[in-house]
């Protein structure tokens, strides 16, 4: 696995702040991988990250990567809804949530955030994530919705020639929070073979399908797409703005 660690691209985030994303004076570190990172090591990274972060010897870390093809079981994961049970690997993620797909395609963002300097809010924190995708989504002249009752961003599929009231998923969110730090995070469908969501339940929810931003007509590259998370995150959770 190689990684890419930098301060965020002075291109992605514009401003005095180019140049790393800054909360109550701590700066956040921007890991991008470049290669499926195992999601055994993921989460063996992501907890000695959060052990740093609690103790102050690191500071806090988003880190954008991409899965080998696999499903992750969340602690309200239901067994029947878990379709093809040999189809790909399935892990314990430890996270909230039901079943999730991760794989190529997909940009995940792991977000190991010190909440405790943040204000100490989880609903605040998932709301921020929320806003960090649609913003994202933004960028690229996609609307992604909030939908009550159901976690994750929604696309509106009407104006690309779906049916009315036809909403299908663009990106899920999953976190978990241990002594006010957070981490697993969220993840983004980019250019994702859709037919692997088959294989599962997305999130519990079987009435709406999945989709992406590929799927929608938008012809991005995933440095496009790192380059619009970086700038959008400096925008909801702080580029040295007052009261974050």
């Amino acid at each position: 696995m190689t990684d890419l660690t930098a301060p965020v691209p002075p291109s992605a985030a514009p401003g005095p702040d180019a140049d790393t994303a800054i909360a109550s004076g701590r700066a956040v570190e921007w890991r991008i991988s470049d290669t499926p990172v195992p999601y055994p090591d993921a989460l063996a990274e992501m907890e000695a990250r959060v052990e740093a972060i609690r103790a102050g010897t690191a500071p806090e870390l988003v880190w954008l990567l991409e899965h080998p093809p696999l499903y992750t079981a969340g602690t309200s994961a239901r067994e029947e809804d878990l379709l093809e049970p040999g189809r790909f690997p399935v892990y314990q993620a430890g996270r909230g949530g039901q079943f999730t797909y991760h794989g190529p395609g997909q940009r995940v963002a792991y977000v190991m955030l010190d909440l405790k300097t943040r204000g100490a809010d989880i609903r605040a924190f998932v709301q921020d994530l929320e806003d960090w995708l649609i913003r994202t989504l933004a960028a690229f002249n996609i609307r992604g919705e909030r939908r009550e009752g159901r976690v994750g961003i929604w696309v509106d599929k009407q104006p690309y020639g779906g049916a009315p009231g036809q909403e299908d998923k663009i990106a899920a969110i999953g976190v978990r929070v241990r002594r006010w730090v957070s981490f697993h995070g969220v993840a983004l469908n980019v250019e994702p073979d859709l037919s692997h969501f088959a294989g599962i339940v997305p999130c519990g929810i079987s009435e709406h399908g999945v989709t992406s931003i590929v799927a929608l007509g938008h012809l991005v590259a995933m440095g496009d797409v790192d380059a619009a998370l970086i700038a959008s995150f400096a925008q909801v959770f702080g580029g040295g703005q007052e009261g974050k």
